[in-house]
């Protein structure tokens, strides 16, 4: 992964040094999640329509 990449850690990912919680970069056509214990691991993307679509629906029904 480019390390030139943007990460965006949530601001509710935990106490400490907030390791609890995975991170986003947006990369224009699709965006691409990574654990933040482990960010050197592997990275999974989606394209942005189905990722935007995937956080609507969360913030719309939270406690599915």
């Amino acid at each position: 992964m480019n390390t030139s990449t943007s990460w965006k850690k949530s601001s509710h990912s935990g106490g400490g040094e907030g390791n609890d919680c995975v991170e986003v970069a947006d990369l224009d056509t699709h965006i691409a999640v990574r654990d933040s214990k482990n960010p050197a691991r592997a990275v999974l993307t989606f394209p942005s329509p189905a990722f935007r679509a995937f956080i609507e629906d969360l913030k719309e029904h939270p406690h599915r």
